[in-house]
């Protein structure tokens, strides 16, 4: 009968211990799964940083894509500009030449006056 008490209470101890061991076991993997947790959250939030900052780069690129867009369109128009401005400059040389020509005719032929009124002539 004692024997049969000491072999229950054994049993019981074993359970217990069991139990207990269950019961570590339990919470280390429970603490185990809140730290993964807490690391796929952390690992989340630092994809969504990472992502934000992504984008941010991507917005200031595209920004400065834009910049550059409209710097070259100004370039361009400058350039444009100072094509146009050249035509013009290279008209009036040419006016300008015409009229040093003239003026040499004038040295070599004509007389004074007659070569001023050319002169007006072309450059107008």
């Amino acid at each position: 009968m004692v024997m049969i008490m000491m072999l229950l209470l054994l049993l019981m101890m074993m359970m217990v211990v069991a139990a207990m061991m269950m019961m570590m076991v339990m919470m280390m993997m429970m603490m185990m799964m809140m730290i993964m947790v807490m690391m796929m959250m952390i690992m989340m939030m630092m994809m969504m940083m990472m992502m934000m900052m992504m984008m941010m780069m991507m917005m200031m690129m595209m920004m400065m894509m834009m910049m550059m867009m409209m710097m070259m369109m100004m370039m361009m128009m400058m350039m444009m500009m100072m094509m146009m401005m050249m035509k013009m400059t290279m008209t009036t040389m040419m006016r300008m030449r015409m009229i040093t020509m003239i003026g040499s005719m004038s040295e070599l032929g004509f007389s004074g006056l007659e070569a001023n009124c050319v002169k007006v002539w072309v450059f107008c």
